[in-house]
Protein backbone atom coordinates (compact mmCIF):
# COMPACT_ATOMS: atom_id res chain seq x y z
CA UNK A 1 0.00 0.00 0.00
CA UNK A 2 1.44 3.34 -1.04
CA UNK A 3 1.53 6.23 1.41
CA UNK A 4 -1.11 8.19 -0.55
CA UNK A 5 -3.47 5.23 -0.62
CA UNK A 6 -2.83 4.67 3.05
CA UNK A 7 -3.69 8.28 3.85
CA UNK A 8 -6.95 8.12 1.86
CA UNK A 9 -7.92 4.87 3.57
CA UNK A 10 -7.12 6.36 6.96
CA UNK A 11 -9.22 9.46 6.39
CA UNK A 12 -12.15 7.32 5.21
CA UNK A 13 -12.08 5.27 8.42
CA UNK A 14 -14.31 7.09 10.97
CA UNK A 15 -13.52 4.68 13.80
CA UNK A 16 -9.88 5.76 13.96
CA UNK A 17 -10.47 9.22 15.45
CA UNK A 18 -11.58 8.20 18.90
CA UNK A 19 -12.06 11.13 21.29
CA UNK A 20 -11.72 11.04 25.06
CA UNK A 21 -15.17 10.95 26.65
CA UNK A 22 -16.60 11.53 30.11
CA UNK A 23 -17.36 7.80 30.28
CA UNK A 24 -13.65 7.09 29.81
CA UNK A 25 -12.76 9.34 32.73
CA UNK A 26 -15.39 7.79 34.99
CA UNK A 27 -14.11 4.31 34.08
CA UNK A 28 -10.65 5.45 35.20
CA UNK A 29 -12.01 6.40 38.61
CA UNK A 30 -12.52 10.15 38.13
CA UNK A 31 -15.71 11.90 39.14
CA UNK A 32 -17.99 13.36 36.50
CA UNK A 33 -17.52 17.06 35.81
CA UNK A 34 -15.52 19.51 33.76
CA UNK A 35 -12.13 18.75 35.32
CA UNK A 36 -9.56 17.00 33.15
CA UNK A 37 -8.06 13.89 34.79
CA UNK A 38 -4.62 15.42 35.23
CA UNK A 39 -6.16 18.51 36.85
CA UNK A 40 -8.18 16.32 39.18
CA UNK A 41 -5.18 14.20 40.17
CA UNK A 42 -2.69 17.04 40.49
CA UNK A 43 -4.76 18.59 43.26
CA UNK A 44 -3.05 15.93 45.36
CA UNK A 45 0.33 17.36 46.34
CA UNK A 46 2.07 13.97 46.12
CA UNK A 47 0.90 13.44 42.53
CA UNK A 48 1.86 16.97 41.51
CA UNK A 49 5.30 16.59 43.05
CA UNK A 50 5.93 13.15 41.52
CA UNK A 51 5.07 14.42 38.06
CA UNK A 52 7.16 17.56 38.56
CA UNK A 53 10.17 15.50 39.66
CA UNK A 54 10.02 13.18 36.64
CA UNK A 55 9.43 16.03 34.19
CA UNK A 56 12.20 18.10 35.78
CA UNK A 57 14.64 15.20 35.70
CA UNK A 58 14.05 14.53 32.00
CA UNK A 59 14.13 18.26 31.19
CA UNK A 60 17.70 18.74 32.41
CA UNK A 61 19.28 15.73 30.68
CA UNK A 62 21.22 16.75 27.53
CA UNK A 63 21.44 14.65 24.35
CA UNK A 64 24.50 13.61 22.41
CA UNK A 65 25.18 11.51 19.31
CA UNK A 66 27.28 8.39 19.95
CA UNK A 67 29.16 6.26 17.43
CA UNK A 68 28.82 2.71 18.75
CA UNK A 69 31.61 1.46 16.48
CA UNK A 70 34.32 3.96 17.40
CA UNK A 71 32.91 4.54 20.92
CA UNK A 72 33.14 8.31 20.42
CA UNK A 73 30.76 11.26 20.45
CA UNK A 74 30.17 12.87 17.07
CA UNK A 75 28.86 16.22 15.92
CA UNK A 76 25.47 16.22 14.16
CA UNK A 77 22.91 18.85 13.02
CA UNK A 78 20.24 17.18 15.18
CA UNK A 79 22.05 18.35 18.31
CA UNK A 80 20.95 21.89 17.56
CA UNK A 81 17.29 20.79 17.75
CA UNK A 82 17.78 18.54 20.77
CA UNK A 83 20.01 20.81 22.86
CA UNK A 84 19.58 24.37 21.56
CA UNK A 85 16.14 25.05 20.04
CA UNK A 86 13.65 22.30 19.07
CA UNK A 87 11.01 24.71 17.77
CA UNK A 88 10.17 28.40 17.67
CA UNK A 89 8.19 28.43 20.92
CA UNK A 90 10.18 26.19 23.27
CA UNK A 91 13.56 25.69 24.84
CA UNK A 92 14.86 22.08 24.93
CA UNK A 93 14.06 21.73 28.63
CA UNK A 94 10.48 22.95 28.16
CA UNK A 95 9.93 20.52 25.27
CA UNK A 96 11.16 17.58 27.33
CA UNK A 97 9.09 18.66 30.32
CA UNK A 98 5.94 18.83 28.16
CA UNK A 99 6.66 15.38 26.72
CA UNK A 100 7.21 13.76 30.11
CA UNK A 101 4.15 15.42 31.65
CA UNK A 102 2.08 14.13 28.72
CA UNK A 103 3.54 10.63 29.13
CA UNK A 104 2.65 10.58 32.81
CA UNK A 105 -0.78 12.21 32.47
CA UNK A 106 -2.11 10.24 29.51
CA UNK A 107 0.37 7.38 29.21
CA UNK A 108 1.71 8.76 25.92
CA UNK A 109 4.09 11.57 24.92
CA UNK A 110 4.24 12.61 21.27
CA UNK A 111 6.87 14.56 19.29
CA UNK A 112 5.63 15.83 15.93
CA UNK A 113 8.58 15.73 13.51
CA UNK A 114 8.52 18.48 10.89
CA UNK A 115 10.77 18.06 7.85
CA UNK A 116 11.84 20.27 4.97
CA UNK A 117 9.73 18.97 2.02
CA UNK A 118 12.65 19.45 -0.40
CA UNK A 119 15.55 17.97 1.53
CA UNK A 120 13.82 15.81 4.14
CA UNK A 121 15.93 17.45 6.85
CA UNK A 122 14.25 17.70 10.26
CA UNK A 123 13.46 21.34 11.00
CA UNK A 124 11.35 21.22 14.19
CA UNK A 125 10.26 18.93 17.01
CA UNK A 126 6.87 19.91 18.42
CA UNK A 127 5.38 18.07 21.42
CA UNK A 128 1.65 17.40 21.04
CA UNK A 129 -0.57 16.73 24.11
CA UNK A 130 -1.64 13.11 24.47
CA UNK A 131 -5.37 13.87 24.21
CA UNK A 132 -4.89 15.27 20.68
CA UNK A 133 -3.35 12.08 19.26
CA UNK A 134 -4.79 8.64 18.53
CA UNK A 135 -2.45 5.88 17.26
CA UNK A 136 -3.90 2.98 15.22
CA UNK A 137 -2.97 0.21 12.80
CA UNK A 138 -4.34 -0.24 9.31
CA UNK A 139 -5.22 -3.63 7.82
CA UNK A 140 -1.63 -4.21 6.75
CA UNK A 141 -0.35 -3.61 10.29
CA UNK A 142 1.21 -0.23 9.53
CA UNK A 143 0.97 2.33 12.36
CA UNK A 144 -0.62 5.76 11.79
CA UNK A 145 -1.39 8.69 14.06
CA UNK A 146 -4.54 10.79 13.86
CA UNK A 147 -3.48 14.18 15.26
CA UNK A 148 -5.92 16.97 16.04
CA UNK A 149 -4.20 20.19 15.01
CA UNK A 150 -3.69 22.23 18.23
CA UNK A 151 -4.59 25.50 16.45
CA UNK A 152 -7.18 24.70 13.75
CA UNK A 153 -8.75 21.67 15.40
CA UNK A 154 -8.61 19.76 12.10
CA UNK A 155 -7.63 16.05 12.18
CA UNK A 156 -4.41 15.07 10.39
CA UNK A 157 -3.35 11.51 9.62
CA UNK A 158 0.43 11.18 9.96
CA UNK A 159 2.66 8.18 9.27
CA UNK A 160 4.66 6.75 12.15
CA UNK A 161 7.85 8.26 10.67
CA UNK A 162 6.54 11.72 11.63
CA UNK A 163 5.82 10.98 15.30
CA UNK A 164 8.18 10.07 18.15
CA UNK A 165 6.00 8.14 20.60
CA UNK A 166 7.05 7.74 24.25
CA UNK A 167 4.83 5.36 26.24
CA UNK A 168 4.01 4.60 29.83
CA UNK A 169 3.24 1.02 30.84
CA UNK A 170 1.77 -0.75 27.83
CA UNK A 171 -0.12 -3.97 27.10
CA UNK A 172 -0.05 -3.99 23.30
CA UNK A 173 3.00 -1.86 22.49
CA UNK A 174 0.81 0.60 20.58
CA UNK A 175 -0.52 2.81 23.40
CA UNK A 176 0.70 3.49 26.88
CA UNK A 177 -1.28 3.44 30.12
CA UNK A 178 -0.69 6.38 32.42
CA UNK A 179 0.29 6.15 36.06
CA UNK A 180 -2.86 8.17 36.83
CA UNK A 181 -5.06 5.53 35.25
CA UNK A 182 -3.26 2.63 36.91
CA UNK A 183 -3.50 4.39 40.28
CA UNK A 184 -7.14 5.45 39.82
CA UNK A 185 -8.40 3.69 42.98
CA UNK A 186 -5.55 5.03 45.10
CA UNK A 187 -6.04 8.55 43.77
CA UNK A 188 -9.82 8.42 44.28
CA UNK A 189 -9.30 7.33 47.89
CA UNK A 190 -6.69 10.04 48.53
CA UNK A 191 -8.90 12.68 46.90
CA UNK A 192 -11.89 11.60 49.00
CA UNK A 193 -9.75 11.91 52.13
CA UNK A 194 -8.63 15.36 51.02
CA UNK A 195 -12.21 16.46 50.40
CA UNK A 196 -13.29 15.05 53.76
CA UNK A 197 -10.52 17.03 55.46
CA UNK A 198 -11.56 20.17 53.62
CA UNK A 199 -15.18 19.65 54.65
CA UNK A 200 -14.11 19.12 58.26
CA UNK A 201 -12.21 22.40 58.43
CA UNK A 202 -14.82 24.32 56.46
CA UNK A 203 -17.19 23.46 59.27
CA UNK A 204 -14.81 25.19 61.66
CA UNK A 205 -13.24 21.94 62.81
CA UNK A 206 -16.37 21.39 64.85
CA UNK A 207 -18.04 17.99 65.17
CA UNK A 208 -21.54 17.51 63.88
CA UNK A 209 -24.39 17.59 66.34
CA UNK A 210 -28.12 17.21 66.95
CA UNK A 211 -30.75 19.92 67.44
CA UNK A 212 -33.51 18.56 69.68
CA UNK A 213 -36.96 19.95 70.36
CA UNK A 214 -40.26 18.72 71.75
CA UNK A 215 -42.16 20.61 69.04
CA UNK A 216 -43.61 18.94 65.97
CA UNK A 217 -41.41 19.70 62.92
CA UNK A 218 -43.37 17.62 60.47
CA UNK A 219 -44.86 20.56 58.56
CA UNK A 220 -43.53 22.97 55.94
CA UNK A 221 -41.69 26.25 56.40
CA UNK A 222 -43.63 29.43 55.63
CA UNK A 223 -42.51 32.90 54.72
CA UNK A 224 -43.58 36.26 56.21
CA UNK A 225 -46.58 36.27 53.87
CA UNK A 226 -47.77 32.95 55.26
CA UNK A 227 -47.06 31.03 52.03
CA UNK A 228 -45.12 27.74 52.00
CA UNK A 229 -41.48 28.24 50.97
CA UNK A 230 -40.35 26.36 47.85
CA UNK A 231 -37.04 25.45 46.26
CA UNK A 232 -35.94 26.30 42.73
CA UNK A 233 -37.42 23.01 41.49
CA UNK A 234 -40.80 23.85 43.01
CA UNK A 235 -40.67 21.37 45.91
CA UNK A 236 -41.77 22.53 49.36
CA UNK A 237 -39.22 23.21 52.11
CA UNK A 238 -39.84 21.26 55.30
CA UNK A 239 -39.46 22.77 58.75
CA UNK A 240 -36.54 20.43 59.44
CA UNK A 241 -34.68 21.51 56.31
CA UNK A 242 -35.34 25.18 57.06
CA UNK A 243 -34.09 24.83 60.63
CA UNK A 244 -30.93 22.99 59.49
CA UNK A 245 -30.25 25.58 56.81
CA UNK A 246 -30.60 28.52 59.21
CA UNK A 247 -28.36 26.83 61.78
CA UNK A 248 -25.59 26.07 59.24
CA UNK A 249 -25.81 29.58 57.81
CA UNK A 250 -24.89 31.03 61.21
CA UNK A 251 -22.60 28.38 62.72
CA UNK A 252 -21.00 26.40 59.85
CA UNK A 253 -17.67 27.33 58.26
CA UNK A 254 -14.29 28.36 59.68
CA UNK A 255 -15.33 32.02 60.06
CA UNK A 256 -18.24 31.01 62.27
CA UNK A 257 -16.29 28.71 64.56
CA UNK A 258 -16.90 29.17 68.29
CA UNK A 259 -19.75 31.67 67.78
CA UNK A 260 -22.24 31.85 70.63
CA UNK A 261 -25.47 30.06 69.76
CA UNK A 262 -28.82 31.50 70.84
CA UNK A 263 -31.55 28.85 70.86
CA UNK A 264 -35.28 29.45 71.02
CA UNK A 265 -38.44 27.41 70.46
CA UNK A 266 -37.23 24.94 73.09
CA UNK A 267 -34.26 23.82 70.96
CA UNK A 268 -31.41 21.94 72.57
CA UNK A 269 -28.04 21.38 70.78
CA UNK A 270 -26.09 18.22 71.56
CA UNK A 271 -22.70 17.87 69.84
CA UNK A 272 -21.46 14.49 68.62
CA UNK A 273 -17.91 14.01 69.87
CA UNK A 274 -15.25 13.50 67.21
CA UNK A 275 -12.79 10.66 67.71
CA UNK A 276 -9.04 11.17 67.38
CA UNK A 277 -9.11 9.26 64.07
CA UNK A 278 -11.62 11.74 62.63
CA UNK A 279 -9.65 14.79 63.77
CA UNK A 280 -6.23 13.54 62.61
CA UNK A 281 -5.42 12.84 58.95
CA UNK A 282 -1.65 12.43 59.12
CA UNK A 283 -1.65 8.63 59.15
CA UNK A 284 -3.98 8.27 56.17
CA UNK A 285 -2.00 10.89 54.25
CA UNK A 286 1.25 8.99 54.79
CA UNK A 287 -0.32 5.82 53.40
CA UNK A 288 -1.61 7.67 50.33
CA UNK A 289 1.76 9.32 49.71
CA UNK A 290 3.58 5.99 49.89
CA UNK A 291 1.13 4.37 47.47
CA UNK A 292 1.38 7.26 45.01
CA UNK A 293 5.19 7.26 45.22
CA UNK A 294 5.23 3.54 44.33
CA UNK A 295 3.22 4.11 41.16
CA UNK A 296 5.61 6.80 39.96
CA UNK A 297 8.83 5.21 41.27
CA UNK A 298 9.79 8.27 43.33
CA UNK A 299 11.82 7.91 46.57
CA UNK A 300 9.90 9.12 49.61
CA UNK A 301 12.57 11.60 50.67
CA UNK A 302 11.95 13.57 47.46
CA UNK A 303 8.35 14.04 48.67
CA UNK A 304 9.40 15.16 52.14
CA UNK A 305 8.44 11.81 53.66
CA UNK A 306 10.29 8.85 55.11
CA UNK A 307 13.71 8.81 56.73
CA UNK A 308 15.98 11.78 56.19
CA UNK A 309 19.36 10.10 56.76
CA UNK A 310 22.01 11.25 54.29
CA UNK A 311 23.39 7.76 53.60
CA UNK A 312 20.00 6.23 52.84
CA UNK A 313 18.93 9.22 50.77
CA UNK A 314 22.13 8.96 48.72
CA UNK A 315 21.37 5.31 48.00
CA UNK A 316 17.76 6.17 47.16
CA UNK A 317 18.98 8.83 44.72
CA UNK A 318 21.10 6.25 42.93
CA UNK A 319 18.17 3.81 42.88
CA UNK A 320 15.97 6.56 41.42
CA UNK A 321 18.43 7.08 38.55
CA UNK A 322 18.98 3.37 37.83
CA UNK A 323 15.51 2.00 38.61
CA UNK A 324 13.17 4.82 37.58
CA UNK A 325 14.95 7.19 35.17
CA UNK A 326 17.11 4.71 33.28
CA UNK A 327 14.21 2.72 31.75
CA UNK A 328 12.48 5.97 30.72
CA UNK A 329 15.68 7.36 29.23
CA UNK A 330 16.31 4.12 27.33
CA UNK A 331 12.90 4.35 25.65
CA UNK A 332 13.52 7.98 24.65
CA UNK A 333 16.94 7.04 23.23
CA UNK A 334 15.61 4.09 21.22
CA UNK A 335 12.63 5.99 19.79
CA UNK A 336 14.68 9.05 18.84
CA UNK A 337 17.44 6.97 17.26
CA UNK A 338 14.93 5.11 15.08
CA UNK A 339 12.82 8.11 14.08
CA UNK A 340 15.32 11.01 13.92
CA UNK A 341 18.38 9.35 12.35
CA UNK A 342 18.47 8.04 8.79
CA UNK A 343 18.85 4.36 7.95
CA UNK A 344 22.36 5.06 6.66
CA UNK A 345 23.37 6.77 9.93
CA UNK A 346 21.95 3.92 12.00
CA UNK A 347 23.85 1.47 9.78
CA UNK A 348 27.06 3.40 10.52
CA UNK A 349 26.45 2.78 14.22
CA UNK A 350 25.18 6.22 15.26
CA UNK A 351 22.83 6.40 18.26
CA UNK A 352 21.09 9.25 20.07
CA UNK A 353 22.00 9.11 23.76
CA UNK A 354 20.89 11.02 26.86
CA UNK A 355 23.50 11.91 29.48
CA UNK A 356 22.25 10.72 32.88
CA UNK A 357 25.20 12.31 34.66
CA UNK A 358 23.29 15.61 34.71
CA UNK A 359 20.96 14.05 37.30
CA UNK A 360 23.91 13.61 39.68
CA UNK A 361 25.37 17.09 39.24
CA UNK A 362 23.94 18.23 42.55
CA UNK A 363 25.45 15.28 44.45
CA UNK A 364 29.14 16.15 44.43
CA UNK A 365 30.12 13.31 46.81
CA UNK A 366 28.49 10.56 44.72
CA UNK A 367 29.84 12.06 41.48
CA UNK A 368 33.37 12.39 42.91
CA UNK A 369 33.42 8.79 44.15
CA UNK A 370 32.26 7.52 40.77
CA UNK A 371 34.86 9.55 38.87
CA UNK A 372 37.59 8.29 41.20
CA UNK A 373 36.59 4.68 40.63
CA UNK A 374 36.49 5.11 36.84
CA UNK A 375 39.89 6.84 36.83
CA UNK A 376 41.66 4.36 39.10
CA UNK A 377 40.39 1.29 37.26
CA UNK A 378 41.16 2.68 33.79
CA UNK A 379 37.84 3.12 31.90
CA UNK A 380 38.04 6.95 32.05
CA UNK A 381 40.84 9.35 31.29
CA UNK A 382 41.17 12.75 32.95
CA UNK A 383 39.78 14.39 29.82
CA UNK A 384 36.78 12.01 29.84
CA UNK A 385 35.93 13.25 33.33
CA UNK A 386 36.48 16.89 32.34
CA UNK A 387 34.14 16.46 29.37
CA UNK A 388 31.38 15.25 31.69
CA UNK A 389 31.95 18.39 33.78
CA UNK A 390 31.81 20.63 30.68
CA UNK A 391 35.50 21.50 31.04
CA UNK A 392 38.08 21.69 28.21
CA UNK A 393 40.74 19.04 27.63
CA UNK A 394 44.20 19.41 29.15
CA UNK A 395 47.57 18.24 27.74
CA UNK A 396 48.27 14.63 28.66
CA UNK A 397 44.71 14.12 29.86
CA UNK A 398 43.90 11.40 27.33
CA UNK A 399 46.05 8.74 29.01
CA UNK A 400 44.31 5.96 30.91
CA UNK A 401 45.80 4.71 34.16
CA UNK A 402 45.26 1.67 36.34
CA UNK A 403 46.61 0.45 39.67
CA UNK A 404 49.46 -2.09 39.68
CA UNK A 405 48.02 -3.67 42.80
CA UNK A 406 45.65 -5.68 40.61
CA UNK A 407 47.49 -7.99 38.18
CA UNK A 408 46.68 -11.34 36.56
CA UNK A 409 47.67 -14.31 38.75
CA UNK A 410 49.74 -15.69 35.88
CA UNK A 411 52.03 -12.64 36.18
CA UNK A 412 52.08 -12.49 39.98
CA UNK A 413 55.27 -14.54 40.50
CA UNK A 414 57.27 -12.57 37.93
CA UNK A 415 56.15 -9.16 39.20
CA UNK A 416 56.84 -10.24 42.78
CA UNK A 417 60.40 -11.29 41.83
CA UNK A 418 61.04 -7.99 40.02
CA UNK A 419 59.78 -6.01 42.99
CA UNK A 420 62.07 -7.93 45.33
CA UNK A 421 65.11 -7.33 43.09
CA UNK A 422 64.53 -3.59 42.89
CA UNK A 423 63.91 -3.17 46.62
CA UNK A 424 66.81 -1.29 48.27
CA UNK A 425 68.93 -3.41 50.69
CA UNK A 426 68.31 -3.03 54.41
CA UNK A 427 70.98 -1.13 56.31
Amino acid sequence: MSMCKGLRAAVRSPTRRKALTAADLVSWGYSEGAEAPETYARKLSAVDRCMSILAGSMAKLPNYIFDAKTRERVDHPLLHLLNVRPNEAMTPSIRKEVLENSRNEGGNGYDWILRDPRTGRITELIPVPWYLVEPWRDLSGRIWYTVTHPVTGEPMVLPQEDICHYKGATRDGLKGISALRRAADTLASARASQQYERSYYESGGQPSGILRTESDLGGYAKGADGKVLTRSDGSAVSLKDQLRSEWEKIHAGPKNGHRVAILDLGLDYKPIAASNQEAQFVESKEVSIRDIARYFGIPLYKLGEGKEAYSSNEQNAIEYVTGTLHPIVTQYEEEQTWKLLTDREIGRGLEIRINLMAELRGDTAARGNWYQTMLQNGPFSVNDVRALEDLPDIPGGDEHRASLNYVPLSMWAELSRLRAETRPPAE
